[in-house]
C-alpha cells in the first residue's frame, strides 16, 4: 500500500464519523469482461469488511440477458471474506447473506413484483389493503437493506438499482472505470461519505 493510500486509510479510521455499515456497488456486465475484474471485486469486498461494513450489495446491470447465467455462475464462485448470495425474485432464503448480488434485476421490476404480490394477497383476502404501508412493501422486496453508501463507477447514473431502498442513501459517482478502480478510490468514497451530513429527506 502506497503512502497516499495509508494517508487516506488513516483519515478514514481516525475520523469522528463512522464508515458506512451497508455499502452498495453498481457495475455493468461490460465491467466484468475486463481482465482482472473479478479480482478487483474480491478486493472491494475485503476493503469494505476491513472498514467494518456489515453488508455489501452488488448490482450488475446487463444489456444482454443471455449473459446472466454465465455471470450468475461466476459471481456465485467469487472469492469473498463473507458468504455471497446471488439474489433473484424467489431467493428469499438468501436474504441475510452478508454479500448480496443482483444481476439485471432492476429496481422497477423488483418494485412491480412486490406490488403484484400485495395485490394477489389482497385479492385472496389474506391482506387488508388498508394496512398496506411502507413496511409491508419493504417486506416483499428482494433487497430489504437500505444502503448507507452507493458507489457507481464510470458514469453518474444508478442504472435502475434499488430505486426504493436508496432514497436516503448517500450516492458517490466516480469517473474511474471499474478496470482501474483501486483501494484509494474506495477510501475516497468512504471519506466523502464521512464528510457529509446525512439528512434522510429532512
Amino acid at each position: 500500500m502506497g503512502l497516499y493510500d495509508r494517508y487516506l486509510a488513516a483519515r478514514v479510521r481516525w475520523s469522528d464519523a463512522a464508515a458506512p455499515g451497508r455499502v452498495a456497488l453498481v457495475i455493468t456486465e461490460q465491467d466484468l469482461l475486463e481482465q482482472g475484474a473479478y479480482g478487483t471485486l474480491s478486493s472491494f469486498l475485503e476493503w469494505a469488511f476491513e472498514l467494518g461494513a456489515e453488508r455489501v450489495l452488488i448490482y450488475v446491470s446487463v444489456l444482454d440477458a443471455a449473459a446472466v447465467p454465465t455471470l450468475r455462475t461466476a459471481l456465485s464462485e467469487l472469492r469473498s471474506p463473507r458468504e455471497v448470495a446471488v439474489r433473484g425474485p424467489d431467493a428469499d432464503a438468501a436474504a441475510d447473506a452478508p454479500v448480496q448480488v443482483s444481476i439485471g434485476l432492476g429496481g422497477r421490476e423488483e418494485f412491480a413484483a412486490a406490488v403484484r404480490r400485495i395485490a394477489e394477497d389482497a385479492a385472496a383476502g389474506d391482506l387488508d389493503p388498508e394496512v398496506v404501508d411502507e413496511a409491508e412493501i419493504e417486506r416483499r422486496l428482494v433487497f430489504q437493506t437500505p444502503p448507507d453508501l452507493v458507489i457507481k463507477t464510470g458514469a453518474e447514473r444508478l442504472s435502475d438499482f434499488l430505486i426504493w431502498q436508496s432514497v436516503y442513501s448517500e450516492l458517490y459517482f466516480t469517473d474511474v472505470n471499474w478496470r482501474d478502480f483501486r483501494r484509494r478510490d474506495f477510501l475516497r468514497a468512504v471519506r466523502d461519505y464521512q464528510e457529509r451530513q446525512r439528512r434522510f429527506g429532512r
